[in-house]
């Protein structure tokens, strides 16, 4: 990458261009509205890059249209998300990593969501640990955050840490760029809502929700323990009227910052179950959900003893979600590979969900891995002919005998009691 710098009025270096980039392919994904793939930027960085960074640091940079795809929610409904051209990523990236070094040592402890040396797996402990010590959680759900963040509250919220023009300016224009949706029409926002999918969208709802909750929670009610992930809060409670009382505060402080509370998904649970603190009144709710993990009473051991806790596994939303996963890639149709090939191309999935899902009590996945060992008994099945007309147990059998002689073959066989 060359780049002849000459000096300019935006203090935007090259070389924070040529990091941007390096994280932002790194993170690959897919195109924008300009169909410009990132090995197209990577072969050609003077066509694509050094016009952005002249401009960027001129003050004459404009991003383009942000390109929405609609993805599936498990309620099925579809969630928007913004897919920005791959320039304008890497010119999202040199702002939000400055944004970053200026916010992060100001953020709460108990924020977790895409920050340095923090992590989903860091929320979910703390969580865990504090719903064994308080009897209330507030589960809160924000409606539509991302479509409905105020702009100029979220500018003045940039404000209240930096007042650096130059961030100030291209925060400003990315909140003001068009959105084309998926049937080509061009939508303007309305002074509100920040796509998701842009690299700068979870650093500003960071510094939006600091100030709406983290801030105002720590000073209101400074000994309430909470984690917060993005826009998924958990607050701790010692009571029922404490519980309800903070409720009512939340939605009067969201309401005052143009958000809403999801009155259908936020609720108060309790963390208790037979035991002898039961309240006067009938529980309506006693489990939640929290980064795709399910909290409810179990059975646990602590300290040698084994006792009924409020502890943390995967969720059976998560879990349907990723049986549906396996049942749209067909592959006990992919008779003409190996079951070698096939343990290579699941690898990487079964790699991941573990290392996510089996943080806590791993055991919840296993009616999971049975779907996993149906649907490969079907490939067997498909595979060799003389399966075809035998009972299926037959073909599960001898992929048992698989497990047993290849042990190390598929990712999850390697843990003790998921092998079929």
């Amino acid at each position: 990458m060359i780049f002849n710098e000459q000096p300019k009025s935006q203090p935007i270096s090259k070389l924070q261009v040529q990091e941007a980039f390096k994280r932002v392919k790194a993170n690959k994904g897919a195109s924008g509205v300009d169909g410009v793939s990132i090995e197209a930027v990577s072969k050609n960085t003077r066509k694509y890059l050094y016009p952005m960074w002249n401009r960027m640091a001129s003050g004459s940079y404009y991003p383009k249209a942000v390109r929405q795809v609609l993805i599936p929610k498990s309620d099925g409904k579809m969630r928007p998300l913004g897919i920005p051209t791959i320039v304008d990523r890497v010119a999202q990236q040199v702002i939000a990593t400055e944004l970053e070094q200026i916010v992060e040592k100001h953020f709460h402890p108990s924020s977790f969501g895409y920050r340095p040396n923090k992590s989903a797996h860091d929320a979910l402990e703390g969580c865990r640990i504090n719903s064994m010590k308080y009897s209330w959680v507030i589960d809160l759900d924000i409606k539509g955050f991302f479509d409905n963040i105020d702009h100029e509250l979220l500018l003045k919220a940039v404000q209240f840490y930096t007042q650096e023009k130059h961030i100030l300016m291209y925060v400003k224009r990315w909140l003001n760029a068009p959105v084309q949706l998926a049937d080509g029409t061009i939508k303007h926002p309305e002074g509100k809502g920040t796509p998701q999918g842009g690299v700068i969208s979870p650093v500003l709802a960071n510094i939006f929700m600091d100030i709406v909750f983290d801030k105002w929670i720590t000073q209101t009610s400074p000994t309430t323990p909470f984690e917060r992930y993005a826009d998924d809060i958990v607050i701790h409670c010692k009571n029922i009227k404490q519980a309800l009382g903070l409720m009512q505060a939340i939605k009067e402080r969201l309401r005052d910052c143009k958000l809403e509370l999801n009155q259908d998904k936020s609720k108060i649970v309790y963390c208790r179950s037979s035991q002898k603190r039961q309240p006067p009144f009938k529980v309506r709710y006693q489990k939640f959900d929290f980064l795709g993990y399910t909290f409810k009473p179990r059975v646990v051991k602590e300290r040698e003893k084994i006792r009924l806790g409020f502890s943390p596994a995967m969720s059976q939303k998560s879990s349907s979600r990723i049986i549906k996963e396996l049942q749209e890639m067909n592959f006990h149709r992919w008779v003409q590979f190996p079951i070698s090939k096939i343990a290579e191309l699941l690898r990487l999935k079964l790699r991941g969900w573990i290392n996510y899902y089996g943080k806590f009590r791993m055991s919840e996945m296993r009616k999971l891995f049975r779907v996993l060992h149906f649907r490969l008994t079907k490939w067997i099945r498909n595979k060799y002919r003389r399966f075809r007309k035998k009972p299926w147990y037959v073909g599960y059998k001898y992929l048992q005998k698989l497990s047993r002689d290849f042990p190390n073959l598929f990712e999850h066989w390697q843990y003790e009691g998921f092998r079929p």
